[in-house]
């Protein structure tokens, strides 16, 4: 299986796309609205990478790079609401990319413990 066929990676692109969607105030092109989209692209991007890497404890560090970002992504989706740019938080994508995130990692790890021994 490639990082393409991971639902966590689709769920992730579909979100990059949504944030891609996201109409700003001019002011903001360079501000906040450059930083969701870099936070949201490194999202997927970080599950790709991992999935070309040599090893498992390898793939589980580029996963939670991935969940970082993703972290990163919802403080920034709380600010522009706040900052009245945006109505909708993409909450319940965020919620479900995260759980997503948390499964891979756990399945990950449990593919390298049976490895082990």
């Amino acid at each position: 299986m490639t990082y393409k066929e991971l639902d966590a990676w689709k769920k992730s692109m579909e979100l990059a796309k949504a944030i891609y969607t996201i109409k700003f105030p001019d002011k903001e092109r360079f501000g906040l609205e450059s930083q969701m989209r870099r936070c949201a692209v490194s999202i997927p991007s970080n599950i790709a990478e991992g999935d070309g890497r040599y090893s498992i404890k390898e793939s589980v560090h580029f996963i939670r790079i991935a969940k970082g970002s993703l972290y990163e992504l919802e403080t920034q989706l709380i600010l522009a609401k706040e900052l009245g740019y945006i109505d909708d938080q993409l909450e319940d994508e965020i919620g479900h990319l995260r759980a997503m995130l948390i499964n891979l990692t756990k399945s990950l790890e449990t593919r390298a413990s049976r490895r082990e021994t």
